[in-house]
């Protein structure tokens, strides 16, 4: 008889944590692992990222230096993987929009890990059904404005183009990579791109502008190639001139100051097997993350 070999289980945990704090019932906040690659133009591996960063995440010290706290207190619910079952991807982005919309309605707070990037329009339309009126900020070194890419209007190349079709406001930041077209729509669509070359100087008035012009609500969706890839090599399209760590962080606590973060995801981890740097990085942003939701919730 023919014996295959087993493949190792998904860490089930985020953080490791123990029941009390793991808890569906009573956790604020629900990890969905999403293992979605169909799209990817480059580099593949993105369906390894939600497994990686969970395995990740249970090595962290969960006592958060900057904020004088654990965010993990808040409960964290890490849910199964979620695939979506439907060839067509309009079917599986909606079959994935329901489950999303189900935790939402639950009231917590959704971190959705991916998987390529394409599969964002799902929780922002999941957000926009529970919410009303969101805007959605974009960490990521390339546009997503193609109309459509090697035949589909849901490739990864063209999520943020469906959040447009949606006729929902966007701010993305740390871009440095799109087409002429992405090009000539950002321009005449007045999109409030924050070039790579500009994060340097955007900390202060000029950040809160751009916070200021959305709405109170927000999605906030986290391409890990927004990164320089001496930080995050593990990605399919590591572009040169990403954003660094603690300007990083500075600008997602001032997000989270100021506006309601509905719902985010962190998207396109590609992990390396033997060089696991880039996944301990995605896991400690996606907890930088919820311990700044934390802070807001206490209040």
């Amino acid at each position: 008889m023919e014996e295959f070999p087993v493949m190792p289980s998904l860490p089930t945990n985020f953080g490791l944590l123990p029941d009390e704090l793991s808890d569906y019932a009573t956790a604020r906040v629900a990890v969905l692992p999403v293992p979605f690659e169909r799209t990817v133009t480059y580099g593949r591996g993105t369906a390894a990222g939600p497994a990686a960063i969970l395995r990740a995440s249970q090595a962290m010290e969960l006592w958060d230096e900057e904020l004088g706290f654990e965010p993990a207190d808040l409960g964290i619910a890490t849910l199964p993987p979620f695939l979506p079952e439907a060839f067509d991807l309009g079917e599986a982005m909606a079959e994935l929009e329901r489950e999303c919309r189900r935790h939402l309605e639950a009231g917590k707070f959704l971190l959705t890990l991916g998987g390529e990037h394409s599969l964002t329009i799902a929780p922002v339309r999941a957000a926009r059904a529970v919410f009303g009126d969101i805007g959605v900020v974009q960490f990521d070194a390339h546009a997503d404005l193609r109309e459509q890419y090697e035949g589909t209007p849901y490739s990864h190349a063209a999520v943020m183009r469906r959040v447009h079709d949606e006729g929902l406001p966007t701010l993305p930041v740390g871009i440095r990579s799109l087409s002429k077209p992405e090009a000539e729509f950002a321009r005449a669509e007045g999109v409030p791109i924050v070039w790579s070359h500009e994060l340097e100087g955007l900390e202060g008035h000029r950040w809160d502008r751009l916070l200021a012009a959305l709405p109170e609500r927000v999605y906030l969706t986290f391409d890990i190639d927004y990164f320089d890839p001496s930080l995050v090599p593990a990605t399919g399209t590591p572009e040169p001139g990403g954003g660094t760590w603690h300007p990083t962080l500075r600008l997602l606590s001032r997000l989270f100051e100021a506006r309601q973060v509905v719902a985010m995801d962190v998207v396109e981890l590609a992990p390396l097997g033997a060089q696991p740097a880039s996944d301990f990085v995605a896991a400690k942003l996606a907890y930088k993350c919820l311990g700044y939701f934390a802070r807001r919730a206490m209040r």
